[in-house]
C-alpha cells in the first residue's frame, strides 16, 4: 500500500512541487498550507510521514511538531523543510521528534532519499520523541561559493555509480561525505564497507558482493594504499562484472602524485572516475558562524551538554582561526566549551584559552622539539609516531580498545588491523595499566 505523506509548506509552489514529485514516485500526497489545516489533514489520513515547513503564518513548525508529540498516539515520521536562517530551528526540532530535515531549495535526490529512510524509521511511541538524536551533519552546511560548488558536485556524484576519488585535508568532513554519497546513491541497499588502507603487506581484506546490489567499499587513506593492498583492488577493479562501488578518501595533491609517478597512474584513474575537492575551513571561513550556531544545537541534543548560547563577537573571533584541524578541530572545541557545565554565554577569553592551549597550528614550536622523527624518511616517521599515539592513546583507555576506538574515531575493524600491524598488543597495555 503506497504510503501518504502530509506536506505542509505556506508557500504553494514548493508544496505543488514536492507533492508532484512524491505523486511520480507512487506516494499519495496530501497537501496544507498551514498548522490549522495540517491538524486537519493530519486527522483525516493519518499520514505515514509528515514534510513541516519551520515558518508558516499561524504558527511555527516546531510549536506544531511539540503539540502533536504531546498527544497520546505513536508520532509518526516527521522531516522539517529549512529555509534560509532556520537550519538551526530545524535543528531544535529533533528535540521535539523529528527525525530529519531538508533545505531549501528542495533537491529531489536528496527529498526522495530523506524521504524514504525516514518511512523506514516507523512511529515512534508517545514519549520517545523527546529523546530523539539529531543525525550528523548530512551535506556540507554553509553558503560561500566554495560549499554550494561541492553541494552541487556531490548531488551530482550520488546520482550516479561510478568509483569516486574525495580528496581534501584530515578533519574537513571527507569521512562523512563518503557515506552520504552511498546513503543517497542507486546502490544505497547493499552493503558499506569501510577499510583502512596502509603501508603494511597486508591485502585489502574486500568482502565478497552479494546478489545483484552494489556494494560500496570505503577506502580511507588511499595515498598511503600498500602495494599488496594496491595488487588486490587492481583485481578486484579488473573483474568489470562485479557490482563494486569504491569510494577512496585521499589527501590533497594525488593527481600530481600520480602524474609524477609517485602513485600508481593506472589505479588512481581506474578509482577517479569521479573527483570530489573538499575544501578546507579556512577556505570557507564565512561558513564558519552557521556550523557553530548548528554545533552548539546538536552537540547538546547528542551528548546531552549543557546549551551555551555562543555570541557573534565569539563567532567572529572563530571566523579568525586557521583551523588546520578543520571541522573535526571547530567540533571539538565546541565540546569542550559545552563541557565546561557552565549554561552562560561563551565569553571570547574561554576560546583564546582553548585555542592557545591546542594550538595545533604552531609549526614553529614543533620544529624547536628537534624530535627524532624528524631525520626518518616520512613512512617510517608516521609509522613510528602512529605507534608512539596508539600505545599513549590505549594507555589512557586503561587497554580498551573499545574506548581507544572511539576516543581516536576508527572503526573497530580497523584499529584491530592498525594495532596488529604497529606490533602493539593491547593486552599487554592492559596488564601494564593494571
Amino acid at each position: 500500500m503506497a504510503a501518504t505523506i502530509l506536506i505542509v509548506d505556506d508557500e504553494p509552489d514548493i508544496r505543488e512541487l514536492i507533492g508532484e514529485i512524491l505523486a511520480d514516485e507512487d506516494f499519495v500526497p496530501v497537501l496544507a498550507s498551514c498548522a490549522a489545516e495540517a491538524r486537519e489533514k493530519r486527522a483525516e489520513c493519518d499520514p505515514d510521514l509528515v514534510l513541516l515547513d519551520v515558518w508558516m503564518p499561524d504558527s511555527d513548525g516546531i510549536s506544531l511538531l511539540r503539540e502533536w508529540s504531546e498527544q497520546d498516539e505513536p508520532l509518526c515520521p516527521v522531516v522539517m523543510i529549512s529555509g534560509h536562517g532556520s537550519v538551526e530551528a530545524a535543528v531544535e526540532a529533533t528535540r521535539y521528534g523529528a527525525c530529519d530535515f531538508i533545505e531549501k531549495p528542495v533537491s529531489m535526490a536528496r527529498l526522495l532519499s530523506t524521504v524514504r529512510k525516514a518511512l523506514a524509521s516507523g512511529r515512534n511511541p508517545r514519549g520517545s520523541t523527546l529523546n530523539a538524536q539529531p543525525s550528523e551533519i548530512h551535506e556540507p552546511l554553509g553558503r560561500s561559493v566554495a560549499v554550494r560548488s561541492l553541494r552541487e558536485r556531490l548531488e551530482a556524484i550520488e546520482l550516479g555509480r561510478s568509483h569516486v576519488l574525495i580528496c581534501g585535508e584530515p578533519g574537513s568532513g571527507r569521512s562523512t561525505l563518503a557515506r552520504l554519497i552511498h546513503a543517497h546513491s542507486p546502490g544505497a541497499g547493499g552493503a558499506l564497507n569501510e577499510i583502512a588502507c596502509g603501508p603494511g603487506d597486508e591485502a585489502l581484506a574486500l568482502p565478497e558482493s552479494s546478489g545483484n546490489d552494489t556494494m560500496t567499499v570505503i577506502l580511507d587513506h588511499f595515498e598511503s594504499i600498500g602495494e599488496a593492498q594496491r595488487d588486490s583492488l587492481n583485481r578486484l577493479l579488473a573483474r568489470s562484472a562485479s557490482p563494486v562501488r569504491i569510494i577512496a578518501i585521499s589527501a590533497p595533491g594525488l593527481a600530481q602524485q600520480a602524474a609524477a609517478g609517485r602513485f600508481d597512474k593506472t589505479l588512481y584513474h581506474r578509482v577517479a572516475e569521479s573527483v570530489l575537492e573538499v575544501p578546507a575551513l579556512r577556505e570557507r571561513r564565512e561558513d564558519i558562524p552557521e556550523l557553530v550556531r548548528y554545533l552548539a544545537e546538536q552537540l547538546p541534543v547528542r551528548e546531552k551538554l549543557h546549551y551555551r548560547p555562543i555570541p557573534v563577537a565569539v563567532q567572529n573571533q572563530l571566523r579568525q582561526h586557521d583551523w588546520p584541524g578543520n571541522l573535526r578541530e571547530l567540533t571539538n572545541l565546541l565540546r569542550r566549551l559545552l563541557q565546561s557545565g557552565s549554561e552562560a554565554a561563551v565569553e571570547p577569553e574561554e576560546v583564546t584559552a582553548l585555542l592557545d592551549r591546542a594550538d595545533p597550528g604552531n609549526t614553529a614550536a614543533m620544529e624547536a622539539v628537534h624530535s627524532p622523527l624528524f631525520e626518518l624518511p616520512l613512512r617510517e616517521a608516521r609509522e613510528a609516531f602512529e605507534r608512539q599515539y596508539l600505545i599513549t592513546r590505549l594507555r589512557r583507555a586503561d587497554g580498551s580498545v573499545g574506548q581507544l576506538a572511539e576516543a581516536v574515531e576508527m572503526e573497530r575493524t580497523h584499529l584491530y588491523r592498525k594495532l596488529r600491524q604497529l606490533g602493539i598488543d593491547p593486552k599487554q597495555i592492559q596488564e601494564d595499566s593494571e
